[in-house]
């Protein structure tokens, strides 16, 4: 019967370790997915404005010094993406232009005409900060001013329409990911007052000992900080085989994929799952320094 009594003691006053490394890890892990697809959809959003393009069409028989003086003048100005493919500038000739129209419709108008009416032309990245309906306006006047571009011309209201739905989509992750990082905060939180409440005639016992509040709070705070990194090392990577295992399934996706981002992004559920296990323990423990003994029960 003593030996039933001592280990239905344990078990009603040990830590439970497990519990505290899993609920963790799930709420870093949610938060870590929600992260990513945050980190995707800015890649997104990058690859969506390098292929706005803006067309420059140039005067017919120009001597290619007099092109490349246009191309030389068109990458030296400030709006040219220069990040982006080809340092934000590529030629097509007529020639390729015709191709790539009878490849596409099958059909060689080249045989009814006698002639390639079409203009070489370069395709221009515009810089992500000049997208704005004015900018691309001040922008298309600019480049006509140019000797030897006969018209630069774009597709009218793209630029506004990427505009808007990347602002409502921003505002929706951004007003989804306050919510999802304030759960997720409740949830470790709620998870480590649990743990040490099954400690709390522990904390007590170290007191009545004489152990100063420092001496009691600093084991409690260090197993606080370990569980809270190996939940994240765990969750972190669940995060890395979902990433892998999207990416044999998605092979497009690895171009959304940044290394550098996602490494922020990891060190950020590191330091989340450190901060809150470490903080939320350290209230808990404050509480119940402070509690009388009618109070522990």
């Amino acid at each position: 019967m003593e030996v039933m009594k001592y280990t239905s003691s344990r078990k009603l006053g040990s830590y439970p370790t497990l519990g505290v490394i899993v609920s963790i890890t799930l709420a870093l892990f949610v938060i870590g997915l929600f992260g990513l697809l945050i980190i995707y959809s800015i890649q997104l959003e990058r690859v969506v404005r390098d292929n706005v393009k803006m067309q420059i069409y140039l005067n017919s028989n120009l001597t290619e010094t007099q092109r490349l003086q246009i191309e030389n003048k068109i990458l030296s100005m400030n709006f040219v993406n220069q990040q982006s493919d080809n340092k934000g500038i590529a030629y097509i000739s007529k020639d390729e232009a015709a191709k790539k129209f009878i490849g596409e419709t099958g059909e060689d108008f080249t045989k009814f005409i006698g002639d390639n009416p079409l203009k070489d032309a370069y395709l221009l990245s515009i810089d992500p900060t000049f997208h704005s309906k004015a900018e691309i306006e001040k922008i298309k006047k600019e480049l006509e001013k140019i000797n030897g571009v006969f018209q630069a011309s774009y597709v009218e209201g793209l630029i506004e329409s990427i505009n808007q739905n990347i602002r409502k989509i921003g505002l929706i992750l951004l007003g989804l990911a306050s919510l999802l990082l304030l759960t997720v905060i409740l949830l470790i939180n709620n998870t480590m007052r649990i743990a040490l409440f099954s400690q709390r005639f522990l904390i007590r016992s170290m007191q009545l000992v004489g152990a100063r509040q420092g001496f009691i709070q600093r084991p409690f705070l260090l197993r606080a900080a370990a569980l809270g990194l190996a939940g994240a090392f765990i969750a972190i990577v669940l995060l890395f085989a979902v990433i892998r295992y999207a990416q044999t399934e998605i092979e497009d996706l690895t171009l959304l994929h940044n290394q550098e981002q996602f490494m922020m992004l990891a060190g950020s559920m590191a330091l989340t799952g450190l901060l809150i296990a470490v903080i939320s323990s350290y209230f808990s423990i404050r509480k119940y320094l402070h509690l009388s003994l009618d109070e522990l029960f």
